[in-house]
């Protein structure tokens, strides 16, 4: 009986698309999304779509919408400018029946060296891969702390006690420095 659960797990999950556009997901008997189906994918589910009228597979252009719609995310693309016009080329010329086995096989190897990948990244950056990265998230955190130490200065021994109000030139003086800290902030998120 073992076997025949394992061989049951190594068979691909059927999706149904209807006429309407909704994908059901005969697994779970639920309707599911786009947005599923990637997180599937990205769990390693396999499935396989089926026009629920036809009968037709219709598998890749679905896994090819989901592409779509994930390069369309603000800061999700993964597909360069160059590629996308080269890979266009490609349709109609007599490559055209290697290109899916080179990509395949390209990106199998670098699945296979990610583990590699992230350990030389490792090793060339400290503790963590991003070491950098790291280092900068603390000193956002150092200035937003600075930051908002100026919206409690009375409170930190500043020469004032706790029920004394703050002047008007103080309130303005942290009015500017809150409109600098908000300048440098967005100065930061245009350099990304």
């Amino acid at each position: 009986m073992a076997m025949a659960e394992e061989a049951k797990q190594q068979e691909p999950v059927t999706i149904k698309k209807y006429a309407n556009r909704r994908l059901y997901n005969t697994g779970t008997s639920t309707y599911v999304t786009l947005e599923d189906l990637a997180a599937m994918v990205k769990n390693g589910e396999d499935f396989v779509v089926y026009d629920a009228k036809t009968g037709e597979d219709i598998t890749r252009s679905v896994l090819a919408q989901i592409i779509f719609e994930q390069e369309n995310k603000e800061g999700q693309s993964l597909l360069p400018i160059a590629f996308l016009r080269q890979l266009i080329r490609f349709y109609g010329d007599s490559m055209q029946m290697l290109v899916p086995r080179y990509l395949e096989q390209s990106i199998d190897t670098f699945t296979k060296e990610q583990g590699k990948f992230r350990a030389q990244m490792a090793q060339a950056f400290g503790a963590g891969a991003f070491g950098p990265l790291e280092d900068q998230v603390r000193r956002n955190m150092e200035m937003f702390e600075k930051t908002f130490a100026m919206f409690v200065p009375f409170a930190r021994g500043q020469g004032k006690n706790e029920t004394e109000k703050p002047s008007g030139a103080e309130i303005d003086e942290l009015k500017q420095k809150l409109d600098e800290m908000q300048k440098r902030l967005d100065r930061l998120g245009n350099k990304d």
